[in-house]
């Protein structure tokens, strides 16, 4: 058990976790969506078969492979970037090479 809430304060593990939820929720309203358009009589197909529950797995499962690794992906590489600013001005105060400094200083 002490392992466990050990992983649970890990930021990493919470930040995948967080993702993978974020993944498998829009995997499911999608698979959700899919069905109710029903395009391509997809939703009859299924509904039609012997077992469905075998395709709505495999179905959801391909969909939260997909958007569950590209929530998590997208969080690991987005990581070390800074936030974005809040639309004031880029960059920083522009500092004069000792040449120039120099050369300012004189005139």
């Amino acid at each position: 058990m002490k392992h466990r809430s050990k992983l649970l304060r890990s930021p990493l593990f919470r930040l995948l976790a967080i993702n993978l939820a974020a993944g498998v929720s829009l995997a499911v309203l999608l698979v959700g969506g899919l069905l109710a358009i029903n395009p391509g009589n997809l939703r009859h197909l299924i509904f039609a078969d012997r077992s469905p529950g075998t395709a709505l797995g495999l179905l959801l499962f391909g969909f939260i492979v997909t958007f569950g690794s590209t929530a998590m992906g997208t969080a690991i590489m987005a990581a070390g970037k800074p936030p974005p600013d809040a639309g004031g001005p880029r960059g920083g105060k522009r500092q004069l090479a000792p040449q120039e400094l120099a050369r300012t200083a004189r005139s």
